[in-house]
């Protein structure tokens, strides 16, 4: 583990897309690629230190690009099951969710992340 490694920010899409209701499910896709330019234009709002946020996207968003300061990641089956697997994969290194999802929480922080919710990065 490399003590100087940004903080993990994983995002579940989905789930903070969801959050607003402002017409998201007309435009999945296009919600997911606001979401992620929001993302790299604030990035973590309150946090100072260095971040890598990666946005997991699934269904009909997959197909959103990474661009600088965002990583996506297009979940080939179930969204959350990426999420696990993007915590498990991280070697001790500090991780943060993003999701309102209840079992998703419960699995990360099993795993060692913190969690937090939508409007962290929603505003």
């Amino acid at each position: 583990m490399d003590e100087n490694a940004p903080l993990l920010v994983i995002v579940d899409a989905a789930n903070v897309v969801g959050s607003v209701p402002d017409g998201w499910w007309r435009d999945r896709r296009g919600a997911a690629e606001r979401l992620r330019d929001q993302l790299a234009a604030d990035g973590l709002p309150g946090h100072f230190g260095a971040v890598e946020i990666v946005l997991v996207v699934e269904g009909a968003a997959r197909g959103v690009e990474s661009v600088p300061g965002v990583r996506v990641e297009a979940a080939p089956g179930s969204g959350d099951d990426r999420m696990v697997e993007l915590v498990a994969g991280a070697d001790g290194r500090p991780c943060l969710v993003v999701t309102a999802d209840r079992e998703l929480r419960r699995r990360v922080t099993e795993l060692g992340a913190e969690v937090t919710g939508p409007r962290t990065v929603r505003g």
